[in-house]
Order: structure tokens, then sequence, then C-alpha cells
């Protein structure tokens, strides 16, 4: 299995992050910046289980 690179935005909502990957459409939250990443971490290996992406090669 090819190791994959993600992007996480952070953002804050009240008393929590919200983290979400725009590649692949997963969205969690934590009471720190570092759980919420982890919780989305989590939710996007749990997906990409499910749900793999296709095999792409990266454009030069």
């Amino acid at each position: 299995m090819r190791e994959r690179t993600f992007t996480a935005i952070v953002h804050k909502e009240d008393d929590i992050y919200v983290a979400e990957c725009p590649e692949v459409g997963t969205v969690s939250q934590g009471y720190t910046i570092e759980e919420a990443i982890e919780n989305l971490r989590e939710a996007t290996e749990l997906y990409l289980e499910e749900f793999p992406l296709p095999e792409t090669e990266r454009p030069i």
C-alpha cells in the first residue's frame, strides 16, 4: 500500500476544533487541535478502508 498525504483544514467553533479533509470529505472534531487532527486521521483511515481512492500518479 502506497503512502498518501492529505490536507487537514482546522477551524474553531465555540469550544471545539473541527478538522476536515477536503480530498476525501471526512470531518471530525476535538477539544484541542491535536485531538481534532488525530480523530480526523482515524475517520479518514476508516473511510478509505471501505471506499479506497483510485491510484493516481502525481503530475510532474
